[in-house]
């Protein structure tokens, strides 16, 4: 099958290519900056020149191409993750996911694209009843600024996509990312503020997380070209777990101290409700639609196994290897 993949060189983006090409697809990944080009290019995937905030010039490229399926991985994410910088971080990413998918989805429409997977987040669901969320659970739509405006952009694209009389349409709800080239890995700016003391347990740290291995996220994305019907899927590992579990269980895979602990009001000055709520409030996901409908397996079932093996590795290459 002949792949587009837009955002083919981030974080997830860098293993799914890499699973593409080994399931035999033919692959083509959009980027706008020449230095990225010859790393695809590199990489065996043929490199296109575009910048998908330029409408034409994002339908130009889908209809050169002429791709049967659409991978889109838009995010514009900087490196360094900073509580104290979010309304600039998310507004940056609001607008490429908000005008960037809204050009390919014009552009597939009319290039006849079968299929096409967009990204989205698993932690989007209201903190409300249970813990552990499945697909058909209200989502935070009156999230505390600026998380509210990401999450409306996330729906807008996912009923856009999923919805579609076009073409089939998945959104696959990623976990928070953990692995290589993410904010987790060994040498990202969450590993230096855990390892710093600068990410604290907040309050009873209830808020419950769900993971996923990048090399994980890849392979249901891979495994979603093909199977699946139209519609939204979890894609989290099998552990979703509570702050007060997993920062520790961090702190020690990475050799830090263990996090200090901060009130909850304490937190809620320094950082916003924002801050405050996802410490406190978040839900977790449940992956059983994606295992049962895409026939879906994480290598690494749960992030305590994760972050002690496969922060600076891939799980997902190494078990091919023992194979």
């Amino acid at each position: 099958m002949k792949v587009l993949v837009a955002g083919a060189t981030g974080a997830i983006g860098r293993p799914l290519i890499g699973q593409l090409l080994a399931a035999g697809h033919e692959v083509v990944g959009l980027t706008r900056k020449p230095e990225r080009a010859d790393v695809l290019r590199a990489a065996g995937v043929e490199p296109v020149l575009c910048d998908v905030l330029d409408a034409q010039a994002a339908r130009r490229a889908v209809i050169d191409v002429g791709p049967e399926a659409i991978v889109d991985q838009l995010t514009s994410l900087p490196r360094e993750y900073d509580i104290r910088k979010l309304s600039k971080m998310y507004a940056a990413n609001d607008r490429v996911r908000r005008l960037g998918t809204a050009a390919l989805v014009d552009a597939a429409r009319e290039a006849g694209v079968r299929r096409y997977v967009v990204q989205s987040i698993a932690f989007l669901y209201a903190p409300e009843g249970g813990w552990v969320k499945s697909e058909d659970a209200r989502i935070w739509l009156d999230a505390p600024a600026p998380f509210d405006e990401s999450i409306k952009v996330l729906d807008a694209n996912e009923r856009k996509v999923s919805e579609s009389m076009a073409f089939e349409g998945l959104a696959l709800r990623y976990g928070f990312f953990y692995g290589p080239g993410t904010y987790y890995a060994s040498d990202g700016s969450i590993a230096a503020q855990v390892s710093k003391r600068r990410f604290p347990l907040v309050g009873s740290g209830d808020a419950m997380t769900s993971y996923v291995h990048v090399a994980d996220a890849a392979a249901a994305t891979v495994a979603a070209l093909d199977r699946g019907a139209p519609g939204i899927y979890n894609v989290v590992d099998d552990d979703p777990a509570p702050l007060r579990e997993w920062l520790p269980a961090f702190a020690e895979a990475i050799g830090a101290k263990r996090p200090l602990r901060v009130p909850a009001w304490v937190a809620r000055l320094a950082a916003g409700r924002f801050a405050s709520a996802m410490s406190g409030e978040l839900r977790g996901a449940s992956n059983a639609k994606a295992k049962a409908e895409l026939g879906w397996q994480p290598a690494l079932p749960s992030w305590r196994e994760g972050f002690r093996t496969a922060l600076d590795a891939d799980p997902v290459s190494r078990a091919a290897t023992r194979g």
